[in-house]
């Protein structure tokens, strides 16, 4: 049990590499088989490792036995436990979808999977920044052959924009992490916490400078305005189960701000306390209202999706600036609700396109679909969770974000964006429904089987909509020790430092 957070990492790392030698190599149906299993290996591990840390608290797994700050620590706590549950679910549901013929459209796409799969986990896993740099590469690298997957121009385009703007940002981090550990002497998250707050006037400049390099990283990452432009035609230009992965990506960026701003330079950072927050606040208003526009004007359900991504993380970041435990624990159950149904809405829109032919998934009269019953109580579902309605996870989410506002300016600035974007996404899932399923001329001539496990991937992902209400308390009672967690210096930095008490 003592190895147990380095199992979400190690284990797609072996996988990906045994996919790659003999006798699994030569062969697609074994690369499906034994991903899979790896697939539902790492659930489960994912599974028991939350639950470790809920009962037993932080585990922090020291590699080769030196002590932080020095060495490489990986801190399994409830808020990163989640995110690799989250992770694992999603990759599952991605995985059981491509299984069903879109891994055979070009090479090695399992191991590719398998290692962007141990990037994000050791993103949400790593205690320092510089790992947290390390695991955006891993991540990073295997995205860019995931993305081109299969080949085709508009891939290509997209791919170029996608990897010139990450190279940039990465190149960012580097002098960001250069900045802080030359001020400060340390890169592990909590000795940067207890180290931050010590800082004379000139090293608290540099220090407030790194960190907002990190804000701009991570908001590229994140999709946050103005850095959002590459994300809409990056999905939709991807394949299906791809662009259900990469609905996980913007959270890595999303959970670093949370992680950073919050045990860094958060309220107990003396003079550099929450440096970010005048700068979350319009940008994440921005982010929803311009998510909300793209949505509108989305003229297939791929870009609808994809900007729905927008919307969620501006909504995650309005969360993270109010910087409250309320906030923070709304953020952790919307983030889970929102990354599954926009995965199953890539996957969805992939569906309706094999369907509809020429039409794709785009909003133009098409014919008539020959499996449009079984696909249309799908996309109902996901349509209904995704805007908000009740009684599925969409409007418990947006609910609790809603209550954690407090006092009339956060209420008049918080309530009517959130509400106007709900109701922007409500008309676009409206128009999309209707033009998909109701207009439609003469009978389908396309003979194009439904396949089973694509259902099957879609209804997994589905499924945790429903199961977050009807689970709802038990879920919302560990968000809110996971979000207590989290903002209790004892636990999120003095724990995880030689003397710390584990809590």
């Amino acid at each position: 049990m003592q190895h147990l957070p380095i199992f979400p990492i190690l284990l797609p790392m072996l996988a990906a590499v045994f996919m790659l030698l003999p006798p699994l190599s030569n062969s697609i149906n074994r690369h499906r088989v034994f991903a899979v299993c790896a697939m539902l290996a790492l659930v489960g591990i994912a599974t028991l490792l939350l639950i470790t840390s809920h009962q037993q608290g932080t585990q922090m797994y020291i590699l080769g036995g030196w002590q932080p700050p020095f060495g490489i620590a990986l801190i399994a706590d409830r808020v990163s436990t989640t995110m690799v549950l989250l992770t694992s679910v999603l990759g599952l549901g991605a995985q059981l979808y491509a299984c069903a013929g879109d891994d055979n459209d070009g090479m090695f796409f399992h191991p590719l999977f398998m290692f962007q799969i141990m990037g994000i986990n050791g993103a949400f896993l790593t205690g320092d920044i510089f790992n947290l740099f390390v695991f955006f590469e891993v991540l990073l690298i295997a995205s860019y052959a995931l993305l081109i997957h299969g080949g085709g121009k508009q891939k290509t385009k997209a791919n170029v924009h996608y990897v010139i703007l990450n190279l940039v940002g990465s190149s960012i981090f580097l002098f960001a992490l250069g900045i802080i550990y030359g001020t400060v002497g340390s890169l592990n998250i909590a000795d940067i916490a207890n180290k931050v707050r010590l800082l004379g006037e000139h090293e608290q400049a540099l220090a407030k400078t790194g960190g907002l390099l990190l804000l701009v990283v991570f908001g590229l990452k994140a999709a946050l305005l103005p850095l959002h432009f590459w994300l809409p035609k990056t999905y939709a230009a991807a394949s299906a189960p791809v662009a259900a992965l990469f609905a996980i990506m913007t959270k890595v960026g999303v959970y670093s701000i949370l992680r950073v701003h919050t045990v860094v330079f958060g309220e107990e950072a003396g003079a550099l306390a929450s440096i970010a927050i005048p700068w979350l606040w319009p940008l994440a208003l921005l982010t929803i209202a311009f998510g909300a526009v793209g949505v509108l004007a989305s003229p297939s359900l791929r870009l609808t999706a994809a900007n729905l991504v927008i919307v969620s993380v501006g909504t995650l970041i309005l969360a993270i600036a109010m910087q409250r435990e309320a906030a923070t624990s709304a953020a952790l159950y919307y983030m889970v609700h929102s990354t599954l149904v926009t995965g199953a809405l890539f996957l969805l829109a992939d569906l309706i396109g094999k369907q509809r032919g020429k039409a794709e998934d785009r909003y133009v009269i098409a014919r008539k679909m020959k499996h449009g019953k079984v696909i249309g109580i799908a996309f109902f579902i996901a349509a209904l969770t995704v805007v908000g309605m009740p009684p599925l996870s969409g409007f418990v989410g947006k609910v609790l974000v809603l209550q954690a506002a407090q006092g009339m300016a956060e209420i008049a600035w918080v309530w009517p964006v959130i509400l106007i974007a709900g109701l922007a996404s409500l008309i676009a899932i409206s128009r999309a429904g209707t033009t998909i399923f109701w207009r439609h001329e003469g009978e389908s001539t396309i003979d194009a089987p439904l396949s089973k496990l694509r259902l099957l991937a879609v209804a997994l992902l589905l499924s945790a909509s429903p199961l977050m209400v009807i689970f709802g308390g038990p879920v919302t009672d560990y968000t809110n020790l996971a979000a207590a967690q989290l903002h209790d210096r004892a636990q999120s930095v003095d724990a995880l430092l030689p003397g710390g008490i584990e809590q």
